[in-house]
């Protein structure tokens, strides 16, 4: 005999109530999208943009698949993820949503044929060696893969090596090896302020190579730049893509196996 309670009998006391849990959640998550969406917003105001030119990227590393599915049924369509570990199995989870999945963090050639299964956008292409992985793989799988110049904005020194991109000098060459390559798409550039350092500078330097690449590669329209904290900083650089966690989701959770 089956110890559930009858249908429209309350949970035994003790356990969790999953609707109301799910509930508390959606309500957090929609008044942070409302905030984040205010700040983009006020920045558009006073950059003189319109807002629906900005594409929000909601970062969910750390945060489950559900926070995916609840993020995109308050309107999110597009979900970024820097790990293949976790971004495959999500992304598997929620194969049924209209979402577009972009891979934006350091990656590595052997896990390219995972995430060419799929992701829609590739953020981080930052060397001829992963071009030519990723467009193997795309081919393979039949798909086309957007993909963007990462282009380090931290000059000489660890923290390049250690966050990935190209040095500015070599962002058009880089693209021009990505229009070349069968299954893939050259869609513009990507960057990450330095860190401890006043974002503007660096993405105006962005500003700069996104026009180059652009003027080689008239289809390259992406700017993705701005994270939680810099957000406005990018938009009034000309970003188009912003890739905001923290102020969507919270603080990070441990690392979602």
């Amino acid at each position: 005999m089956s110890d559930a309670p009858p249908d429209g009998a309350p949970a035994p006391a003790g356990t969790p109530d999953r609707t109301a849990d799910e509930g508390a959640r959606r309500a957090e998550l929609a008044a942070n999208l409302a905030s984040v969406r205010r700040r983009i917003d006020a920045a558009c105001a006073d950059a003189g943009r319109d807002p629906a030119e900005i594409t929000l990227v909601a970062v969910t590393k750390t945060f489950p698949a559900s926070d995916v599915r609840l993020l995109a049924g308050l309107g999110v369509r597009d979900v970024g993820e820097n790990r293949d570990q976790e971004a495959a199995p999500k992304a598997a989870a929620t194969a049924d949503l209209p979402l577009t999945w972009h891979f934006v963090g350091r990656l590595q050639t052997n896990k390219v044929r995972s995430v060419a299964s799929y992701a829609d956008v590739v953020q981080s292409v930052d060397r001829p060696r992963l071009v030519r992985a990723l467009s193997s793989a795309a081919v393979r799988a039949g798909r086309t893969l957007r993909c963007l110049i990462q282009v380090s904005l931290d000059g000489p020194g660890p923290g390049r090596h250690e966050r990935g991109g190209v040095p500015p000098e070599d962002a058009v060459a880089l693209a021009g090896t990505v229009a070349e390559a069968d299954g893939l798409v050259m869609d513009g550039v990507m960057a990450v302020a330095p860190l401890g350092a006043d974002p503007l500078p660096a993405f105006r330097r962005l500003a700069e190579v996104a026009a180059e690449v652009r003027d080689a590669h008239p289809g390259a329209r992406v700017l993705s730049a701005g994270m939680s904290g810099d957000l406005e900083a990018a938009i009034a650089c000309g970003a188009t893509h912003l890739r905001v966690g923290t102020a969507l989701l919270g603080g990070r959770r441990a690392i979602v196996r």
